[in-house]
């Protein structure tokens, strides 16, 4: 893994310990809930995308930190940002089926 001093992957492992954590709570709620309005899809996608990536970098250096921190959050992230995926395509069909099947603008 990381050629880090203990002590400093273990300030990683704390960092990372910590800020995946604090999303953990917010990702459970929504996926209890269902209630995606208050999340923006573009958003989501983007911070998704971000945290996979972070991963990649994460296997490409080795740090151990980086791995089990955004290979968790990619996980919650990745349910989320399907359920608001689905609860916006549904919002946009029934938006359509509302214009009587045309194509919204």
């Amino acid at each position: 893994m990381s050629a880090h001093p203990p002590a400093i992957a273990a300030l990683g492992y704390l960092a990372a310990s910590l800020t995946t954590l604090s999303f953990i709570p917010q990702a459970i709620k929504t996926l209890r809930t269902g209630d995606t309005r208050g999340i923006s899809l573009r958003m989501y996608a983007l911070f998704t995308a971000g945290i996979a990536l972070w991963g990649v970098y994460g296997l490409l250096t080795g740090d151990g930190p980086l791995i089990v921190a955004n290979a968790i959050t990619l996980v919650a992230a990745g349910l989320i940002l399907d359920r608001k995926w689905r609860a916006w395509w549904a919002e946009r069909q029934a938006d359509q089926r509302l214009r009587g099947g045309r194509p919204l603008p």
